[in-house]
């Protein structure tokens, strides 16, 4: 039975979809990381939020592991490259607390510009000042947007609705995106000499890093007011305390931080700040839509083959992955015939997809093929992995879409270049979900793929078919089906011939000792 670990605290709905799901799933948070390490080899899938740090060492000892899923959006405490390695899917819910976290950010833009908690505090206190404590309105000020994907476009919306003018910095986002936002995109330097508040909303990766650091708050608008919902490490916090302490930035809200806990900070004695303990994400909305979303992208992986919000690994809808499986197989199985004939390095691979073929997610197509491909070179090779793997051998890929050619409503061709030559097979589903090979280097032919397929290239010469069925005959090798095919008379010639069994090495050398026969081998699938 299909199990999955919860390893952090998430909402009761959570295994009320897997239960639904007929998936087992044990509610386990809090674990320490050898305990974790010590249970991981158990379990299919990995819940998780931010708390249960999913380490190299927790990924090698996951023998069974098929997806983490995050329930959030920072993916900061998985070891994303250790888990793609090990052909772990690792996917997030980018959206589930969208919402929440763009009105932390909001909220917390509206505190700095009022100073309310220390109004707050002064008042608790008994204190009445008035005069002390006094504001500025949001309106008609700019406001500056680091990152603007899902919640940085949702602070647009609503800062645009607070009459605030909105300058946004993101190398992705579209000219035709930022009219339709209705925002100017803007470099990070000009975001930084016009904006009154900065708001931060983009990952922590080695880009973004230290984005505002002591240079960058430097340049920034004498006066600027500064929030950040995102990650922590994006702010330098011993720059912005310097900053912050000299008055050029005039306050700042943080709900994050380099370390968390944030137990002992820099920015904790300074007065004109305010702080959060990480509370993004934190109502109840967010909490249960981050629970269910993140266990209904699991069951959908685990049980269907879907894949949606993967960050290592190209999405594939549940309602697309009917329709992807058949053509999923044909390509791996394409792959894999590539690779099982081919006994030198690879230097590039073409795949061009044709008719209905071309019309689907073609990315999780080509990493089937190259899971085919790599298989019986490597180990542990699956369609999370395969892209990483085929780069990191300096196999160039390149993919190319056409339209209906030929015979066929559904195309796919592999072309394979190695140190020696170049090899190509050709692939179909014929009724919409068989398998078929159809041409082998430019010779057609059509073949359905068993678990022992002879694979024989020759000089088309009299007498081979009778001595191929001789040799496997007086071997008690038993003939399924038999398929052949030549470019021209006397010319080049190959059989696909299905066996029930592995002929064995010294059938094999029989057949490569007849001059004619160039190239005997098994393949397995």
């Amino acid at each position: 039975m299909t199990r999955v670990l919860i390893a952090d605290k998430l909402s009761e709905s959570a295994l009320d979809v897997f239960e639904a799901r007929g998936i087992a799933a044990d509610f386990n948070p809090g674990l320490a990381p050898d305990a974790l390490i010590a249970c991981i080899g158990n379990y299919d899938g990995l819940a998780v939020r931010s708390a249960t740090k999913v380490t190299a060492e927790v990924v090698a000892a996951a023998g069974a592991l098929r997806v983490v899923g995050r329930a959030g959006i920072g993916v900061d405490n998985i070891d994303v490259p250790s888990a793609t390695a090990r052909g772990i899917v690792v996917m997030n819910t980018p959206s589930g607390n969208s919402i929440t976290t763009a009105e932390h950010a909001v909220a917390l833009i509206f505190a700095l510009a009022r100073d309310l908690p220390a109004a707050d505090r002064s008042t608790r206190a008994g204190k009445w000042e008035k005069s002390r404590f006094m504001g500025v309105e949001l309106t008609g000020k700019t406001l500056g947007v680091i990152g603007c994907g899902n919640i940085g476009s949702i602070v647009c919306d609503r800062a645009l609705g607070l009459k605030m003018r909105v300058l946004a910095y993101d190398p992705y986002l579209s000219g035709d995106r930022a009219s339709a936002l209705r925002v100017e995109k803007v470099e990070l330097d000009a975001l930084l000499q016009r904006a009154d508040f900065i708001t931060l909303h983009v990952p922590l990766n080695d880009a973004t890093r230290n984005i505002l650091d002591a240079a960058a708050l430097g340049r920034t608008k004498p006066g600027v007011r500064i929030v950040n919902c995102a990650r922590g490490g994006l702010i330098d916090e011993a720059a912005l305390a310097a900053a912050l302490e000299s008055g050029h930035v005039a306050g700042a809200a943080l709900d994050v931080f380099a370390e968390e806990p944030a137990r002992d900070n820099p920015l904790f004695g300074i007065e004109n700040i305010v702080v959060t303990p990480h509370l993004g994400a934190a109502t109840a909305e967010a909490q249960e839509n981050v629970a269910v979303q993140v266990a209904e992208q699991m069951a959908d992986y685990l049980l269907d083959g879907a894949i949606q919000n993967a960050v290592n690994m190209p999405s594939i809808s549940p309602e697309e992955a009917p329709r992807l499986r058949p053509y999923i197989a044909l390509a791996e199985q394409l792959g894999s015939f590539a690779g099982q004939i081919t006994e030198t390095g690879i230097d590039a691979l073409t795949i061009e997809y044709s008719g209905e073929a071309a019309e689907l997610n073609t990315r999780s197509l080509t990493a089937a093929a190259l899971t085919g491909l790599l298989r019986p070179l490597l180990d542990q090779v699956n369609m999370v992995n395969a892209p990483v793997l085929a780069r990191e051998r300096g196999i160039e890929v390149t993919e190319i879409k056409r339209d209906r050619v030929g015979d066929y409503s559904n195309l796919i061709g592999l072309t394979l270049r190695t140190e020696r030559r170049t090899r190509s097979v050709e692939g179909s589903l014929l009724g919409g979900d068989r398998p078929r090979i159809v041409g082998i280097e430019g010779i057609k032919t059509e073949a359905q793929l068993g678990p022992f397929m002879l694979y024989i290239r020759n000089q088309d010469v009299p007498g081979i078919i009778g001595y191929l069925g001789k040799t496997l005959g007086d071997a008690g090798v038993n003939i399924a089906t038999f398929h052949l095919g030549r470019m021209e008379a006397g010319g080049e010639a190959i059989a696909l011939i299905k066996v029930d069994e592995d002929p064995g090495p010294e059938v094999l050398a029989t057949l490569r000792g007849l001059p004619a026969i160039r190239q005997a081998k098994v393949l397995r699938f």
